[in-house]
């Protein structure tokens, strides 16, 4: 299988006005490489939804970005500050919320919104006291007797009560009920409309992203493959079958993914050029070209 990234940003002139900005990460564990040199941008009142399969370094990626972990090359900032140096202002403008939340479980789950709520000079505790009764939330209960979905939605709450300029979810719908993820979509799709801040989200859920997602960045084994904004995806992708008789041409212009069929021919994904145009091959004989809508897309690169 051969890929080449191909990332489009969005530059912002004031680091200080970017809420996240990476170049060039690369982060290994032993003998596996996680992340390849992914750079990416988070401009103000963006909705990224970064997308990839179990394992294609999304929560790496996240906890690089924030500095929660070190990366063997490349760097990460946060509203212009070093990701491994915030302070404690910037700290505060950032809602996180992990994959598998375990902080603070010994408390109860009013003990722990009291507490954090004091970090937070915007905390909101109409939110907390409304959410906790729409979700039905038990006051006083320890957090780590909850179950998984209890426990991830108790943490959106905290999140979100602080009122964010960063908010950070590393899939949030993962244990959540139809009513808590519509819940969940509809604040994510609020903060846009009232451009409150920035948030970058991860998941596998292609509906996810195409309801509320104002920018796609696929991550493929590590590597970034495109950064979009999601108005940009129509028409722009598409799969380019050939016959094993030009299955050696290529690589094309725009060329994010290629992967061998049983008879010998070759299944390309392909950007549309800056001229509009698709490569000449694909109006060679035995050729075939189909345009990819977004889950399509994350099939044929992921599947």
């Amino acid at each position: 299988m051969e890929t080449s990234a191909n990332a489009s940003q969005v530059h912002v002139s004031n680091d200080q006005a970017v809420p996240l900005r990476a170049r060039g990460l690369s982060k290994s564990y032993g003998w596996k490489t996680v992340l390849r040199d992914v750079s990416l941008e988070l401009g103000p009142g963006s909705v990224l939804g970064l997308i990839g399969r179990n394992g294609a370094g999304k929560s790496t990626l996240i906890r690089a970005l924030l500095g929660l972990i070190e990366v063997d090359a490349g760097e990460a900032s946060v509203f212009g500050e070093p990701a491994f140096a915030l302070s404690e202002a910037v700290k505060a403008q950032i809602g996180y919320v992990p994959q598998q939340p375990d902080a603070l479980a010994w408390m109860r789950v009013d003990q722990m919104f009291d507490f954090v709520g004091r970090f937070y000079p915007r905390w909101d505790k109409g939110y907390v006291r409304s959410m906790l009764e729409r979700w039905w939330l038990p006051r006083n209960q320890v957090l780590a007797k909850l179950s998984p979905g209890e426990r991830q939605r108790v943490e959106l709450i905290r999140a979100i009560a602080s009122q964010p300029q960063l908010l950070v979810l590393d899939e949030p719908a993962a244990a959540l009920d139809p009513v808590a993820r519509r819940d969940l979509l509809r604040e994510l799709a609020l903060r846009d409309a009232d451009n409150e801040g920035a948030v970058l989200f991860s998941t596998h859920i292609v509906s996810d992203l195409e309801r509320v997602a104002t920018h796609i960045a696929f991550l493929h084994e590590g590597r970034l493959l495109l950064h979009v904004p999601i108005d940009d995806l129509k028409e722009r992708y598409a799969r380019l079958i050939l016959p094993a008789s030009l299955a050696s041409q290529g690589p094309f212009a725009g060329e994010i993914h290629r992967r061998r069929l049983n008879d010998g021919g070759v299944s390309l994904v392909i950007e549309r050029g800056a001229d509009c145009d698709w490569p000449a091959t694909a109006r060679e004989s035995g050729a075939r070209l189909d345009l990819l809508g977004l889950e399509d897309l994350f099939v044929e690169i992921a599947g």
